[in-house]
């Protein structure tokens, strides 16, 4: 399953992330999203984990919850939308 990671402080790194998720069950990649420009990151990631109980288990422990000061919402990704499907 894939989470979707919003309200991240800019200082989490992809590996922070990864290792929070960890203690919750099998990350296949946890990766935040940057500003292609920049390289800053633009407060929000997402999570693949291996097993949907698991990643069930972890939206429900950790949405809500404060790491590095910010209070993140955590669900589950909505598949991404193809070039010219936005109206």
């Amino acid at each position: 399953m894939n989470i979707y990671v919003g309200n991240l402080s800019y200082k989490v790194s992809d590996r922070e992330l990864e290792e929070i998720f960890e203690e919750l069950g099998d990350v296949i990649s946890a990766k935040v999203i940057k500003d292609r420009e920049t390289g800053r990151s633009k407060g929000f990631g997402f999570v693949e984990m291996q097993n949907d109980q698991e990643a069930q288990a972890a939206i429900d422990k950790l949405d809500g919850a404060e790491i590095k000061g910010r209070t993140v919402k955590i669900n589950k990704a909505r598949p991404k939308e193809t070039a010219g499907s936005r109206r």
